[in-house]
């Protein structure tokens, strides 16, 4: 009996190791499905989101796709993948809801996760792999981004994926074109999100930390990297410049110029939120960061690498929290970079805390367990949060209250009629069907029902449009940001 026992321990770890190798898919969707899918659609939009469906949903009536628009002003703060994501969403699924709006979102984590366990592994190793699959999915700025229609889900997920693709093939010794020319897609996907500079630090920061390290800086010197630049760069004007030619230069410029200027300028700072970016940002990569603090015994220069990594990722994310007007947020792209370094250090069996740290060894087992405590606690807080939570939320809606009013008065078969209404999230949920104007002049002659800003008011009431008939107004709407429209309906003639 005594002989046998070594032969079953070893079948039966043979067996752990390739159930663990065909199941880290299964793993990886079931723990996105409990976090990122539970009352996903269940909430009204907020925040930005109207920002990414609006837009969306004027593409799909107007079938112009180069120029965002929100209301009848085109929209240029941001460039539109996220529109346009969105609006394919819609239109593959045929329905307009915020569950098919937030969607994409979702998607955009579950594939950097499944990117990790499979164009991870050779260089992560299968737990390595596994866990930094998992440490993506289960973080704090994930699971809150992941689960609404915002940039940040999309643009970090893209950079992610693009630094995962250039890692693994570096440590596979790849170079030239299988090198840089894939994640050169992905970045220039990310511009088309976000715009031409805010991933870029976050990619070649710990990119060109890792080549220093390695005495390999004569790898961004090569013709491929500058084809990829070219064409990361490529994709990005191939949208802007036929967009800018069509629209007000001037104001297109002034946008732009603010977006990345009123972000280093000292207007509107303030000291008190500026020191807490880097705390606050710190949170987004929880509950995993205080095991950042481990170490572990292997070759110096192994060791060096390890560091040369963290320092990539550090920096940047340092740099850009500095910034006068930067948010919290805008460190977010490091959690891709940072999950893989994470993962690659707890795959060592040999780990141990600091000294200052009491200096004890961190078992394998042990690893294991806290890992698995963390994801079940993740997957605990996301069914929680949909299943218990979201209908205690729906009870404090602000926005789809206005979109009953409008229903009870306009019906579903007369067009709508917005005059100049800026950014009014409650659109969304109206069902007559919606047209944009930007002045009272430009709506047709049979025109019934018609939308201005409280400024308006007078002019609408006064105009001469319909004459000899009156608009009149029918309901005064104020929003949960104090901002106040009119609807008008115009009688018809007799």
């Amino acid at each position: 009996m005594v002989t046998n026992r070594p032969g079953r321990r070893t079948w039966r770890k043979i067996f752990l190791a390739r159930w663990w190798q065909r199941r880290r898919t299964h793993i990886v969707l079931f723990v996105w499905a409990a976090i990122y899918l539970p009352g996903l659609g269940s909430l009204e939009i907020k925040g930005e989101e109207g920002r990414r469906i609006l837009p969306a949903v004027t593409m799909l009536q107007t079938g112009n796709y180069l120029v965002p628009y929100v209301g009848s002003e085109p929209y240029f703060r941001k460039p539109p993948l996220v529109n346009w994501i969105v609006a394919a969403s819609f239109k593959l699924s045929g329905i307009r809801s915020e569950w098919t709006a937030r969607l994409p979102s979702a998607l955009a984590i579950l594939v950097v996760a499944l990117t990790f366990v499979t164009c991870g592994r050779r260089a992560l190793g299968t737990i390595g792999s596994l866990l930094a699959a998992l440490i993506w999915l289960v973080n704090a700025g994930n699971t809150e981004k992941g689960r609404l229609i915002e940039i940040e889900a999309i643009y970090v997920s893209l950079t992610a994926i693009a630094f995962i693709f250039w890692i693994a093939a570096y440590r596979a010794e790849r170079t030239g074109g299988q090198l840089w020319l894939l994640p050169a897609i992905f970045l220039g996907l990310g511009m088309l999100a976000k715009g031409p500079l805010p991933h870029l630090l976050f990619f070649y920061g710990p990119v060109i930390a890792v080549l220093w390290s390695d005495r390999k800086l004569s790898l961004l010197a090569t013709r491929e990297h500058g084809t990829a630049l070219i064409i990361m760069f490529g994709m990005f004007l191939a949208w802007a410049l036929p967009a800018f030619l069509l629209s007000d230069w001037g104001r297109v410029a002034h946008v732009w110029s603010r977006q990345y200027t009123g972000r280093v300028s000292s207007s509107g700072f303030q000291f008190s939120s500026w020191i807490q970016n880097i705390p606050r940002g710190l949170v987004y990569f929880l509950p995993w960061l205080p095991l950042a603090l481990l170490q572990f015994d292997q070759p110096v220069e192994l060791r060096r690498r390890h560091f040369a990594l963290l320092t990539g990722i550090a920096v940047p994310f340092v740099l850009v929290n500095l910034i006068p007007g930067a948010l919290p947020r805008f460190g977010m792209p490091a959690l891709g970079p940072a999950s893989w370094w994470l993962g690659e250090l707890l795959a060592h069996d040999n780990l141990r805390w600091p000294q200052w740290l009491s200096g004890k060894t961190l078992a394998p087992r042990l690893r294991n367990r806290i890992a698995v405590v963390l994801v079940v606690l993740g997957c605990i807080w996301g069914l929680a949060y949909g299943l218990i939570a979201v209908p205690l939320l729906r009870k404090h809606e602000k926005v789809r209250q206005h979109a009953r009013q409008i229903d009870a008065i306009v019906p579903t078969n007369v067009a709508l009629y917005a005059v100049n209404p800026k950014y009014q999230p409650y659109l969304f949920y109206v069902r007559a069907p919606l047209r944009y104007v930007s002045t009272i002049e430009q709506l047709p002659i049979d025109t019934k029902f018609f939308l201005v800003q409280g400024s308006d008011e007078e002019e609408a009431q006064t105009t001469k449009h319909w004459s000899p008939s009156r608009a009149q107004m029918v309901l005064r709407i104020k929003d949960y940001r104090e901002h106040e429209e009119v609807l008008f309906s115009v009688p018809s003639p007799r």
